[in-house]
Formats: C-alpha cells, sequence, structure tokens
C-alpha cells in the first residue's frame, strides 16, 4: 500500500489542473459584471445645504483707538502761590468744583482799592447833582446864566461816567479774585498733578495744572483706507449694495473680547489723510464702568451695508484653485457631483458671503466634500452644523483620557498568573 507521503503531491496537482480548467470554462459577461458590481463600494453620502438668497449685511473690521469724549487742561488765570491743592489726583471732579487756591492777597487789595473809588465816585455825583438841582431853580429867575447851568449837567454826567467805569474796575478786580480759586471746567477724571503747594504759577501759563477727561462716553477713532471707501459707494451707485442707515458699531478689545454695549456712528472726515491715505470715522459708546481708557487700540465692526440675494455659504464648503478662484460642489437633480465656480466678496462669521455662481435651490456640499469628485454618484444628506465643544470640557478631556489610556497600560502590563497543569 502506497504511503500518504506519496499521495499528498499528487492530490495538490490534480486539484490546482481542476482550479484553472473551471475557470477558463466560465467566459459568461454577465457572471463577470455580477462580480465587479459586488466588488463596488456604496455610494459616499455628504451633507448638503440647500442655497437660499437672502439681504446680508455686509460689514468691515477697522482698527482704531479710544479717545477721551471731552479733555480740559486746567491751567490758572492768576499770578499767585498756590496755597492748598483740594483734590486727590485720579479722583473724578464735577464740573466748578475747587481744585486749587492760589494766595489772594493782591487781588483782594485790588477789589478792596475799586470799591474806596465807587465810594468817592458815588459822593462826587451825589454833590454835583444837589448842585445841578439849584442851578435849574435860579437859570430859571435868571439868577446864572444859562453857561452856568450847562456845565454844572456837564459835570454830573462826567460824574456818573467815572462812577461807571469805577463799577467795571470793581466787577473786573472781582472776577481775579474769583481766579484765586481754580475750579473744575467739566466733569471727569483727573490725572497727575504736576504743581504742589508752594509753588509760584502765572496766569495763562504754557503748563497745564492738571487734566481733566470726561471717559462717559467715550470716543473711538477708527480709520478706512481711502480706496475701501472709493469702493463702496461704487457699490452703492450701481445698486451692488443696498444703503444702510444703521449706525451701529461693536467693538473687539485688544485681549479678543467683546466689548458689551454697542456704540454708534457720529462723524465720518471728509477729507482724506495724505499721509497715511484714510478716512477718519468717529463712534461714541457708553462707558459707564470706565472699562475703556484712553489711547486703547480696539477693533470696530461697521454695517457699512447690505447685499440683495446673497448667499451665506459655510467657509468648509469652498476651495480655491490657485488662480484664487473660489469653486464650491454641488449635488445635481442626477444625484451626482457637479463642481461650479462662485463670487466671493467677504466673511459675516464662519461663512463667506456669495453674490454669483449659485442659484436657490442649490444643493451645496458642506460635509465630506474631501472625498468626492466631479460626476461621482453621492448620497445628499441634510447638513447638521456640529456645535463646538467647550474649551473647558476640553481640557477635562484630555487629562481624564490620558489618564485612562495610563491605567489601560499598567493593567495590560501586569504579569499573568501561570496556567495550572
Amino acid at each position: 500500500m502506497m504511503s500518504a507521503k506519496l499521495w499528498a503531491p499528487a492530490l495538490t496537482a490534480c486539484a490546482l489542473a481542476t482550479s484553472i480548467a473551471l475557470v477558463g470554462c466560465s467566459k459568461d459577461p454577465k457572471e463577470g459584471q455580477q462580480a465587479g458590481a459586488q466588488q463596488q463600494m456604496p455610494p459616499t453620502e455628504v451633507g448638503v445645504l440647500v442655497a437660499q438668497p437672502q439681504n446680508v449685511e455686509q460689514s468691515v473690521e477697522l482698527s482704531g483707538r479710544t479717545t477721551a469724549f471731552e479733555i480740559s487742561e486746567v491751567r490758572p488765570q492768576a499770578t499767585g502761590v498756590v496755597l492748598k491743592r483740594l483734590f486727590n489726583e485720579g479722583s473724578y471732579v464735577r464740573e466748578g468744583q475747587a481744585l486749587y487756591e492760589i494766595d489772594s492777597s493782591t487781588n483782594r487789595a485790588t477789589v478792596d482799592n475799586a470799591r474806596a473809588a465807587i465810594a468817592r465816585a458815588e459822593a462826587n455825583l451825589g454833590v454835583l447833582r444837589v448842585k445841578e438841582g439849584r442851578y435849574r431853580q435860579l437859570v430859571g429867575t435868571n439868577a446864572i446864566s444859562k453857561q452856568e447851568y450847562d456845565d454844572i449837567v456837564a459835570q454830573v454826567k462826567l460824574a456818573e461816567a467815572d462812577l461807571n467805569a469805577n463799577r467795571a474796575i470793581l466787577r473786573n478786580a472781582e472776577i481775579n479774585l474769583g481766579y484765586s480759586t481754580v475750579r473744575a471746567p467739566i466733569s471727569g477724571q483727573t490725572n497727575r498733578s504736576s504743581i504742589t503747594a508752594g509753588a509760584l504759577v502765572t496766569a495763562n501759563q504754557a503748563e497745564p495744572l492738571v487734566t481733566i477727561q470726561r471717559l462717559d462716553p467715550i470716543y473711538v477713532d477708527i480709520n478706512q483706507s481711502s480706496a475701501e471707501l472709493l469702493r463702496l459707494r461704487q457699490q452703492l451707485s450701481k445698486g451692488d449694495l443696498n444703503s444702510s442707515n444703521n449706525t451701529r458699531v461693536k467693538l473687539k478689545l485688544e485681549d479678543g473680547s467683546v466689548y458689551p454695549v454697542e456704540g454708534r456712528l457720529a462723524f465720518s472726515d471728509a477729507s482724506v489723510n495724505p499721509e497715511t491715505g484714510t478716512v477718519t470715522l468717529r463712534a461714541v459708546f457708553p462707558n459707564k464702568d470706565h472699562l475703556l481708557l484712553p489711547g486703547m487700540f480696539a477693533t470696530a465692526q461697521i454695517v457699512q451695508g447690505e447685499i440683495p440675494n446673497a448667499y451665506l455659504i459655510p467657509q468648509a464648503a469652498l476651495t480655491r484653485t490657485p488662480t484664487g478662484q473660489a469653486v464650491a460642489m454641488l449635488v445635481n437633480a442626477k444625484g451626482q457631483v457637479e463642481s461650479r465656480n462662485v463670487t466671493t466678496v467677504g466673511t459675516q462669521g464662519q461663512n463667506w458671503i456669495v453674490t454669483a455662481g449659485l442659484n436657490p435651490g442649490d444643493k451645496v456640499i458642506v460635509d465630506g466634500i474631501a472625498k468626492v469628485k466631479p460626476e461621482q454618484p453621492v448620497v445628499a444628506k441634510p447638513y447638521q452644523p456640529q456645535a463646538a465643544a467647550p474649551q473647558g470640557a476640553a481640557q477635562q478631556a484630555a487629562p481624564q483620557a490620558g489618564a485612562a489610556s495610563k491605567a489601560n497600560d499598567a493593567k495590560q502590563a501586569e504579569p499573568k498568573p501561570a496556567a495550572k497543569s
């Protein structure tokens, strides 16, 4: 009897020959097509957004700096030695509040001298008026000449003029005496005082004693390029952009946070700065808590107009060619992918503003755009935006995931007990 070792090679050769013969005999094309269909993958599922036209606000982000609503550099209007400073540096002062007290001895003496001059002028006028009354009676009886009466009348008028002049001198002296107390011309926040008690100051000196700034409300001066302003006006004239009466302005601070209160556009410069090529816009913001301080850098978002019949398409849905042309992938009526060039004019949040290339009802591929190509059959499903996970939750999840991974590694590294025989 032949051994199993001799039979094994013979059986293997026979099986191989039989397989080759069966494959050669199977020449039916239908069976080949069925086999190819079984090997094909199912159509790719994509998330689509149905394009719907709408009126979209066109806004622009411009850099700017905060400026105090009112600024007053307080200077003395009287000469003398400063006796007291009557406010705390950096504190809030109200209009009319006393800030400094200047030595008023000279001004007070001037006031007293003016009052004495008035008293003398009044006495002299009284004597002349009595004399004028007597002369009036005498001239009626021809006891004195008409010339003498005219002279006394002229003296009375001169005395009245002298009295009025002395009264004006008194008022001026009293004003100068009032300047001995330096008062706040506006309400606002004070900065550092430039002088102390004992310093000599002069009227209308160049250096201010202190500067007061009104911070509520506060200005934000924004610079817009003249080229962008020209483009905006051309769009308005062509009808590509509707004029907007919306003057609301949003503000983003230096740390990236958004200022909680909206401002309003209050002023637009009528000329272009030749050095920078920009036009200055000025917005007014409430600043009750004095969060904004003069000199801060900020970014302002201004609504400049409204684009009619535009489309908001997520940024992930558009790609760019090497020449910069924006391209969108659509699902046509045959269920196939179609490539189409579109025109964008800016962004709004996480969306592109598309003004040309799309039609109402077009199905724009958003999810799965990297897995498809033109003329490829796909299965379209409504696009579901994914909410971004909170940053804190992501930070907490990372340590937990790391701890779980370490625990699994430690568990796998534990030695297994030997099997009992």
